[in-house]
């Protein structure tokens, strides 16, 4: 039967005929299975998050396990760190953030948990801000107790609660500032604001980041005679 045939056997037997059928002589090689090794790839240390963080005197921390308190003069931030980085203090003043484990996410928390800190720090020291403006006639912008009220050209205002650890300030009507000592809360509250009426690109009417380039584009040009 075909299947108890060897595959030797198959082998000679198909370049056998397909020799007599053209008059070439083929000589069957029996086939080997060919392995390559692999290699153990090393991920490369964060450039960021190699760098140490220092940490000034009115800043303490706690650290339980993979939970870490700082508290400084303006407040007070927690952050939980995964098992891929662990962090290690020094009797310096010195704060560093490594690798527990030799991952590619390993190499991609590093960084990123190393920013978180840091900014942690910088918050609770000294604090953060978050400059927007506004831009069009009539949008206005007011402190109403602990909510912001925004005039942008519906045909209401918008009222938004002020966040807890949050300052709002208002100049000249068209100037907010955020300030606060959490990062990620001053970025979410500006982006909420800045969503209820993002910058065109004709005229440049909205609102934007002090800092933000809109590029513009050109209207419709009018009928040539």
């Amino acid at each position: 039967m075909a299947s108890s045939i060897a595959p030797s056997f198959q082998t000679s037997l198909v370049s056998s005929f397909f020799g007599e059928r053209n008059g070439i002589c083929i000589s069957s090689i029996p086939m080997k299975c060919v392995g390559f090794p692999r290699k153990t790839v090393e991920c490369k240390e964060s450039r960021i998050g190699k760098q140490p963080i220092q940490i000034p005197s009115n800043v303490t921390l706690t650290l339980k396990g993979q939970n870490l308190k700082v508290k400084g003069p303006l407040g007070e931030l927690s952050l939980t760190y995964p098992q891929e980085v662990k962090v290690d203090g020094e009797d310096s003043g010195i704060l560093r953030v490594k690798k527990a484990l030799e991952t590619k996410r390993a190499n991609q928390m590093h960084g990123l948990f190393r920013t978180l800190t840091d900014n942690m720090v910088v918050g609770v020291s000294k604090g953060f801000e978050k400059k927007l403006q506004l831009v069009g006639i009539g949008y206005r912008a007011t402190v109403e107790g602990k909510d912001l009220v925004l005039n942008l050209g519906f045909s209401h205002p918008v009222r938004m609660a002020i966040p807890e650890g949050l300052k709002v300030k208002v100049e000249e009507s068209t100037r907010i500032t955020v300030i606060g000592y959490d990062k990620s809360a001053i970025g979410q509250f500006a982006a909420s604001i800045r969503k209820w009426r993002p910058p065109e690109p004709y005229k440049g009417k909205g609102v934007r980041y002090a800092d933000e380039v809109v590029r513009r584009k050109e209207g419709k040009a009018g009928k040539k005679k």
